[in-house]
Parts: C-alpha cells; sequence; structure tokens
C-alpha cells in the first residue's frame, strides 16, 4: 500500500507540472502566437504570428555609417613611402670620423617606411617630416604598385609636414574636408600601412580635438592635434585620416604607446594646418610662420578666479613682445584672449593652431578681456623678425643650401651647458650642414667670429661670406665640435 502510494503521488504532482506548463504557455501565446509542432518541429509560420521585427541593415542593428565610399575614395590616393638614409651610431662619429685607413667612409645604410596622402591629379604628395627627415632617396608605390622616386619640395618641423612631388599625371587624390567643422563624436576613416601591410583603413570617432601631446620638441612647434581612436600604428605615420564623405580631415602621425604600438589613442594634424603649409611650400618653398608676439599660458580656476572672468575660458597673455603686433595693437599683460576670428580659443594649442593658418601682413580679430572689459582688437601678424616681408627661399642662397631649420635653445639646455646664446638644429635636410657631418641637435654657437643669438644671424653670418668657413657649437651631451663647410 505504501508503495502505490508513493507512485500514485509522483503521478499527481506530473500532471500538475504538465498543466502548469500548458498555462505558462498560454500566457506567453499572448505575446508571440501559439507554438504547433510540425514533424517534429517547431512550425515556423506559427512561430512568426505575433513577432514585431526591424528591419537591419547590412551594418547591423546599431546603424552604423556605411565606410565603403569613404575607403574606395581614399586607398587609391594613400601611398607607400620608403626613404633609405646613412645612420651614424652617434654624435661622435661626425667628431673623431668614421674614415677607415683608406680615408674612406663605412656608413650603414639603413631603410624606413611611412605612409603619404596623394593631394593633386600630378603628383603632389603630403606626409610627415619624420617620415622622410634625413633621407638620401625617397621612394614612392602607388596602391597599384607603381614605384617612383620623389623629389622633396619643402619641410616643416615645427607641424611635422613635408610635401614631396613625383613625376605622374592623372593620379587619384584626396580631396581637402574641414577639420574646423568635425566634431568630437564624428566617424574618421585612418588609411596608410601599418608594419608594412599596404592600404590598411580602420575606423574610429574623433576622441578630442587641439590636443598637445609635447612631441614635436621644439619651441615654435604647433601642436594641435586630432585625437581618434582609429588605430594607427608605425607605418601610419603620414597616411590619411578621412571624414565619413573621404574628405581628408588629417594627417595621421602619433600614437600614444608605451610598447610602440597601438594601445587606444592616435593623433592627427588638422587638415586647416596642412592645407597652410602645403600652400606656402609650393608657392615659397618655406613656410611664412605668422606671429602675434605674446608669451601665454592655460587659464586655469586660479587663474580665473584671481581676475573675476565669469569661467574658465581663453588664454592668458604674460607678457607682450615690444613692438610686436600684440603690442602695436594695444594688448598689455596679463590680458585674456578668447577668440580669434570668432572661432574660441581655450587652449594654448586652439590659439597656435588658429595663428599658424595665417601667413605674415594678414588680419585677425581677437576677443580679449583686458583690464576687466571684453574688447575686440585687430591685429596684422608679422614674421619671426617682427616685420611683415613674405620670405623667399630664392632670395636666401644660404638659407637654401644649409638645409637646416633652427629654434632658441631651450632653456634646460642651456643650463646643463652654461650657455645663454645659440640656435639649436631641429631639423637637417640635404645641404651644406649634413654633408659636412652635422647631425640633428647641435647648438650652433659661433660662425667665423660671429657670435650666434638668432636664427637671423646665421642667415646674416652664411650670406655674408664666401669660400670656406668655420662652424663651432656643441652638442646636448657636452660634445663640442668644429665644421668646415663651403659655400
Amino acid at each position: 500500500m505504501r508503495e502505490f502510494i508513493k507512485v500514485f503521488a509522483i503521478a499527481m504532482l506530473g500532471g500538475m507540472i504538465v498543466l502548469g506548463g500548458q498555462q505558462a504557455i498560454g500566457f506567453f501565446d499572448n505575446g508571440i502566437g501559439s507554438f504547433k509542432e510540425t514533424n517534429g518541429r517547431l512550425d515556423d509560420d506559427a512561430f512568426n504570428q505575433g513577432v514585431n521585427y526591424q528591419n537591419v541593415s547590412n551594418n547591423g542593428a546599431l546603424n552604423l555609417p556605411n565606410f565603403k565610399e569613404a575607403a574606395k575614395k581614399t586607398v587609391h590616393a594613400v601611398v607607400y613611402i620608403q626613404t633609405e638614409f646613412t645612420s651614424k651610431s652617434s654624435v661622435y662619429d661626425d667628431y673623431f670620423s668614421l674614415d677607415d685607413f683608406f680615408g674612406r667612409r663605412n656608413p650603414s645604410l639603413l631603410k624606413a617606411s611611412g605612409s603619404g596622402v596623394i593631394i593633386s591629379s600630378d603628383g603632389y604628395i603630403v606626409t610627415n617630416n619624420h617620415v622622410v627627415q634625413e633621407a638620401d632617396k625617397i621612394s614612392i608605390t602607388l596602391n597599384d604598385k607603381r614605384t617612383y622616386t620623389a623629389k622633396l619640395i619643402g619641410t616643416d618641423p615645427s607641424t611635422d609636414l613635408a610635401l614631396l612631388k613625383i613625376e605622374a599625371e592623372n593620379l587619384q587624390f584626396v580631396t581637402f574636408g574641414n577639420s574646423d567643422e568635425i566634431q568630437v563624436g564624428d566617424w574618421v576613416l585612418a588609411v596608410g600601412n601599418p608594419f608594412n601591410l599596404t592600404s590598411t583603413v580602420t575606423a574610429g570617432i574623433i576622441s578630442a580635438k587641439a590636443r598637445n601631446i609635447n612631441i614635436l620638441g621644439s619651441n615654435s612647434a604647433i601642436e594641435s592635434f586630432l585625437q581618434t581612436d582609429a588605430v594607427v600604428n608605425p607605418g601610419n605615420s603620414g597616411g590619411a585620416l578621412v571624414d565619413i564623405d573621404g574628405e581628408l580631415v588629417g594627417i595621421n602621425a602619433a600614437i600614444a604607446s608605451r610598447t610602440g604600438s597601438y594601445i587606444g589613442y592616435s593623433f592627427a594634424i588638422p587638415v586647416g594646418i596642412v592645407k597652410k603649409v602645403v600652400t606656402d611650400l609650393k608657392e615659397f618653398g618655406i613656410v611664412q610662420r605668422a606671429y602675434i608676439g605674446v608669451t601665454i599660458k592655460e587659464v586655469d580656476d586660479k587663474k580665473a578666479k584671481s581676475m573675476q572672468l565669469d569661467s574658465i575660458k581663453g588664454v592668458y597673455v604674460e607678457s607682450v613682445t615690444e613692438d610686436g603686433s600684440a603690442d602695436e595693437a594695444g594688448i598689455e599683460n596679463g590680458a585674456v584672449i578668447l577668440s580669434v576670428n570668432g572661432f574660441p580659443v581655450n587652449s594654448t594649442s586652439e590659439l597656435l593652431e588658429r595663428i599658424g593658418a595665417h601667413r605674415p601682413g594678414d588680419k585677425v580679430s581677437m576677443q580679449v578681456v583686458q583690464n576687466k572689459k571684453e574688447k575686440e582688437y585687430t591685429l596684422v601678424l608679422t614674421n619671426r623678425f617682427g616685420n611683415t616681408k613674405l620670405e623667399q627661399i630664392e632670395n636666401k642662397p644660404a638659407v637654401a643650401k644649409i638645409g637646416a631649420s633652427f629654434q632658441d635653445v631651450p632653456v634646460s639646455i642651456q643650463n646643463s651647458l652654461g650657455i645663454d646664446f645659440g640656435q639649436q638644429i631641429v631639423s637637417i635636410d640635404n645641404g651644406v650642414l649634413k654633408t659636412a657631418g652635422i647631425r640633428q641637435g647641435f647648438i650652433i654657437l659661433k660662425i667665423g667670429s660671429t657670435i650666434i643669438h638668432t636664427e637671423k644671424d646665421i642667415i646674416d653670418a652664411l650670406e655674408s661670406k664666401t669660400g670656406g668657413v668655420l662652424i663651432e657649437g656643441i652638442y646636448p651631451n657636452g660634445v663640442r665640435a668644429y665644421y668646415g663647410i663651403g659655400l
């Protein structure tokens, strides 16, 4: 009897479970329709009754933009750059000579690679200065595998840009977009040749604008990068950053990484700067840099409170250069620059970007807070010598011959070397200095009997001499060196 009661109880419990399951199915029938089994499978028609479907594009449920057209417009306009250059192991190779017993030099030939962007059908290509810097030979390979030897038109170390030219016609090129209009959150594509993998396309968004990461190492550098999370790796340098329409918004230049490879942050030079530099290099061979004659710093909470500003905004003017552009316009020490030509500037990088888009002689309007009052000023921008003349490289044979750019010696290096004058080489290309064995970083202290304080001193000293001249200087590691060059 006990066994019978046990079996009966189990049977009753099983029946209740089945009944409960049928009721549950009946409840869900109201939402998705009734289930019907046909030949051991659920009938699809029965299952689909009452189901709400959403049309999903090929880009997925998130309705992502279509990148195919942008990639198609760009990939054939991005080139593979390979450079050859002579490596010297250190400054001592130049100072103590690499000659063997037979008077022959034994430098090692190295190769490097990067990317470039075709910007016109007749073969002008923009890339990073660091991709072609000190190169003895520059080879260009198009996406269709045609190969050319490129001519270096000019470089601008202060923006890390260079312009090349190949002899070709009817090339596919990328059109310039507008980096002012692109916003944080906009989709972008990075196109280049990472790790020698040609024609690679990655996607991401604009993560930030006007980012200064202090990598160019020059007092006159203009760093106002577009930050993106599109994957960029070694070899992408000089490649294209394009918007969803396939228009160029930046030239990829750097990554933030502790390993040397991409970990989530990459940076591109905005196309507004690129257009200005390219135009100058094509027209003049050098960049026409404009200045306002001030030293500046960021406005922080402490500064905003001390100046009783309504908000933390603008760029603080620490000092004004006498007879400079700002001084002539009436701007004084302690002013805060709020905007340039209507564009707000809330960081030093934004201000440098806005001024860097102009030439000497251009007029700009500035909204400035001065003496607790907001006022608009009109400035006439100047060159580094304090006038509005445009420099012509053909009128400066010494500049063309030396093939280098300079900066004031950073204070930290001055202190370590115990000097208070000189000009440091920040970039060196083919010219008499490179031929003599002078390397990047060398600080020129004297040319002949002329003590060097400014870049103008170098130009004047070289233009006034013919034949041979002795250059005296020092490297940052403390090694003094003397070089004889012929003019």
